[in-house]
């Protein structure tokens, strides 16, 4: 049987002299896989990056060349009996030159390979010693990419957006060249994937399966089998099970020799279990194994977890254009999520388990949707293997971001066999659903007005313009796909608008940048900013308070617009940006932890309001909108300000809970008429708009309640509207029942209609407005079973702007209970509404809720808060008295 033998320890670095006079300091290496800059950090031979300005002293890292060794006892015995020794290793970043006793066995140029060696012929010696030095020499990333833009400077013209032009010839994942919401730490030079020896005669190379669905339901496939050095007659036996039930067993036998041989058999499963994403289904999956027999010895053995599903991209013309949408198992389903960025700006740190909990946290988020991002990497086994585990469907891009990719032929070549190898490593996996050419590529070939004709179907002829990579997102990626990975859709690009502009709204996906970026749109106009799917949108906000603290290690920096608290916001123009939103909505406090509260509050409302109109948008089979939502971004590589709701170290945002709420099986949503109140008096005269604070005073206030229920059946509901005065706390109107059978996986309008205005007196313009009589309300609507008490769902559409409004005098009350020493339960009620009540979340803390809004006479909130250490629970919400205030925990 073939036998690895891991080498992750032993190993020392050491930087390269700067001549030959130069010796540096050799380093024991602490585990492989690994990067330099861990390494350094555990020897204290730099600060941590992630701490104050310190990514400005660890900067030199990425100039400079650096050596990896270890020594290798071969098992000689093993080889002169005819063994196989391979030198394996899964992941070199990135410019490698490897040596074994002195010689050159490999030359690596791309993170996104891995690379096999066989040394037979260097280790099977007659000497005893089978002692052997393993070096590894990383070239710098960073200058090697300058070189390269300046070698081809002629053939190509190298483009890239967010940071310099030499991450664009390498292989390399382009975020650690920075971006603006991570650090520029592009010195990760180190062996980031495992490295081993694998000793074989005969191995098992890959497994899969491939197959499709009859008109009646029953799964018909191939399950294949690659070897390496099987010899003529070995056989395979084949087997597929499910929950240790066996479903089907054959063997077939090898007739044709090759250094890697296939086979392959055909099988049906009956009435086969399909696998679902966790909003629509179950995840069962089948276990197909493979065991390679010669001359009566089983030599090797190999088994996968499959899940059975079918995938489609339905793109039909239709009212709005041409839809976007994906039906899973002839079920439709609105996608909602997050895009995903690389957990960790070192990525052998990375442990299963935290790629689990991640997952875990999108599928308790009621997220069935998330996009890996171009500008990463193409994961680890463990993150697609959580996502097959808990029901959540992968969008993967092929690695190329922001950028205009040169084809020169050395880099087409490993651009190939990285496709070609990632593809293979990931079409096993049932939630990998759909794989995209690349981000945003065609956005930097529009801005920068390079040749793309959509007619011109010649991918030769593409290969001559200045956007030569248009070859491999139109042409290569989509073929290596359709055949090595049938099973998953193509999509050439994220955004793409199907031959029109990529911002185009009624076909493809968009990147719904005009809130933050753009023209800044307010939020609460997201109905108007649709697409049919949006597949990245985004606000920044401050991470929690002991984030904060964490990263900023000087008292008097921890304060907004501080050097460095500016500095770990990479969002350019933030500055502006953010105290924009915030100015526009928010009486706007300095007080760190107010104003932590104050940036998030506003990242969680453009959430709720953009999460519940695009799902609205949904509609029905017949007449579907919008397709999914997936927002920028769900994590952080690094602890930072960002477009993350949740941040580095797993501690949500409150915009978290928002799209949690908005994603709900069945869920309510409210709209209501939101006047622009920051035009200017010009425009007001011109009648372009209007500045008056209270205008819903002296007009008509449309609104709509609608029901939007995933289940495939319909469902009866109970919604129960009611207008809350925000200065009393009393009902201003009569509470409304409806009663609806809300249609299978579609959205049902509850009510649309207009109030008048409640306030007579202030309806005629001709006399001075009194303030004081003005009584704004919030419209709240729950969302229940027919004849059950549990409420499901429950919305509340405030007046805007929130600065307008009175918030002062009590409002809320809470009670505490202790349910053991690491377990309290806390009951909130409201005397008058309270928007954006917040418990400041902390690593070790978990909620069972947070960041809602209290109604007065709403069922209580029961609040869980579990920890360690509960004696310090803070919470916070619009209008508090102070910046944050203690949470009465009881006695331990």
């Amino acid at each position: 049987m073939p036998q690895r033998l891991k080498l992750d320890q032993g190993w020392f670095l050491q930087q390269a002299g700067d001549d030959d006079s130069t010796e540096h300091e050799r380093l024991s290496v602490p585990s492989v896989p690994t990067d330099v800059y861990q390494v350094l950090l555990a020897h204290d031979k730099i600060a941590d990056p992630v701490q104050d300005l310190n990514e400005l002293s660890v900067r030199w890292i990425a100039d400079k060349q650096w050596i990896y060794t270890t020594k290798l006892r071969i098992d000689t015995l093993a080889v002169k009996n005819g063994e196989r020794v391979d030198l394996v290793f899964e992941g070199l970043d990135t410019f490698a030159t490897v040596r074994l006793d002195g010689q050159v066995i490999l030359e690596a140029g791309n993170m996104f390979l891995s690379y096999r060696c066989n040394i037979n012929r260097l280790v099977c010696k007659d000497e005893p010693n089978d002692e052997h030095e393993l070096e590894i020499t990383f070239a710098s990333a960073r200058l090697r990419g300058q070189e390269l833009v300046e070698e081809h400077k002629h053939e190509h013209r190298f483009i890239a957006r967010q940071s310099e032009d030499s991450r664009i010839p390498v292989r390399k994942a382009q975020y650690h060249w920075g971006w603006d919401w991570g650090p520029i730490l592009s010195g990760t030079s180190g062996p980031w994937r495992p490295v081993y020896l694998e000793y074989y005669s005969t191995k098992i190379n890959d497994l899969w399966a491939e197959y499709t669905f009859g008109a009646d339901g029953n799964c018909i496939g191939y399950l294949y089998c690659e070897t390496r050095c099987s010899q003529i007659g070995s056989r395979i036996l084949f087997s597929i099970s499910c929950d240790d039930d066996e479903v089907c067993q054959v063997e077939c036998e090898q007739t044709d020799r090759d250094d890697a041989d296939s086979f392959g058999c055909r099988f049906v499963i009956l009435s086969p279990k399909l696998w679902y994403p966790f909003s629509h289904g179950p995840q069962p999956r089948y276990k197909i194994s493979a065991t390679l027999v010669q001359e009566g010895v089983i030599i090797d053995q190999s088994s996968k977890l499959i899940g059975l599903r079918k995938v489609e991209l339905i793109q039909e013309p239709d009212d709005f254009g041409k839809s976007f949408y994906f039906r899973i198992n002839d079920v439709d389903v609105f996608v909602g999520g997050s895009c995903w960025i690389p957990a960790s700006n070192h990525l052998s740190s990375l442990t299963r388990d935290q790629y689990h909990d991640w997952i875990q946290l999108l599928r308790d988020g009621n997220q069935n949707m998330i996009r890996v991002w171009g500008g990463g990497i193409y994961e680890d086994d463990a993150f697609y293997d959580a996502c097959d585990e808990l029901g959540v469907l992968v969008w993967q891009d092929f690695c190329f971001a922001c950028g205009n990719y040169p084809t020169y032929p050395s880099f087409r070549s490993s651009v190939e066999s990285e496709a070609f190898q990632n593809l293979l490593r990931l079409r096993n996996h049932p939630s990998l659903v759909i794989w995209a050419g690349s981000n945003e590529d065609y956005q930097v070939q529009e801005r920068y007005k390079l040749e793309y004709n959509y007619d011109d179907k010649d991918p030769r002829s593409w290969l001559k313009t200045d956007f030569p990579a248009r070859y491999y997102y139109e042409y290569f990626f989509p073929n290596l796909v359709k055949r090595h990975n049938p099973g998953a859709v193509y999509h050439p690009t994220s955004p793409w608008g199907d031959g029109k502009r990529s911002d185009d709204p009624t076909v493809g996906d968009i990147h719904q940048w005009n809130i933050w970026h753009g023209t800044m749109e307010k939020y609460q106009y997201s109905e108007k900013l649709c697409g049919r799917l949006v597949s990245e949108f985004g606000m920044v906000a401050y991470p929690h308070l002991e984030t904060i603290q964490s990263v900023i290690t000087s008292p008097e920096q921890r304060h907004p617009g501080s050097v460095i608290m500016d500095f770990h916001n990479k969002a350019i123009g933030h500055e502006r940006r953010l105290m924009s939103y915030i100015a526009e909505n928010f009486q706007v406090k300095y007080d760190l932890a107010a104003f932590i509260h104050l940036s998030q509050i506003v990242q969680a409302e453009a959430m709720a309001y953009a999460y519940k109109a695009w799902r609205k948008s949904w509609g029905v089979k017949s007449h579907r909108g919008c397709g999914g939502v997936l927002v920028w971004q769900l994590n952080d590589c690094w602890p930072t300000i960002s477009w993350a709701i949740v941040d580095h170290y797993r501690v949500k945002k409150p915009a978290y809970y928002s799209i949690q709420r908005a994603l709900a099986p069945c869920a309510v949503g409210i709209s209501r008429t939101c006047h622009d109140w920051s035009q200017t008096h010009m425009n007001a005269m011109l009648d372009l708009g209007h500045v008056d604070p209270t205008k819903d005073a002296r007009t008509d206030t449309e609104y709509e309640v609608w029901v939007v229920n995933d289940r495939q059946e319909p469902i009866n509901f109970e919604v129960e509207i009611r207008f809350i005065s925000v200065k009393t706390g009393a009902d201003v109107l009569p509470v409304i029942h409806k009663y609806l059978l809300a249609g299978a996986n579609c959205t049902s309008t509850v009510v649309k209609t207009s109030i008048g205005p409640l306030n007579p007196d202030l309806e005629d313009s001709s006399t001075p407005f009194d303030l004081s009589k003005y009584d704004p309300y919030v419209i709240h609507a729950t969302l229940k079973h027919v004849d059950q008490e549990e409420i499901l769902s429950s919305d509340a559409a405030w007046p805007q702007p929130f600065k307008y409004l009175d918030f002062t005098g009590e409002r809320l009350s809470m009670e505490t209970s202790r349910i053991s020493n690491e377990e309290l339960q806390v009951h909130v009620n409201a005397s008058h509404p309270v928007k954006g009540l917040v418990f400041e979340e902390r690593r070790g803390l978990t909620l069972s809720s947070n960041n809602f809004d209290v109604i007065p006479g709403a069922l209580e909130i029961v609040v869980v808060i579990k920890g360690s250490d509960l004696t310090d629970v803070r919470y916070t919400y619009i209008g508090a008295p102070s910046g944050s205030i203690q949470l009465n925990t009881g006695a331990i």
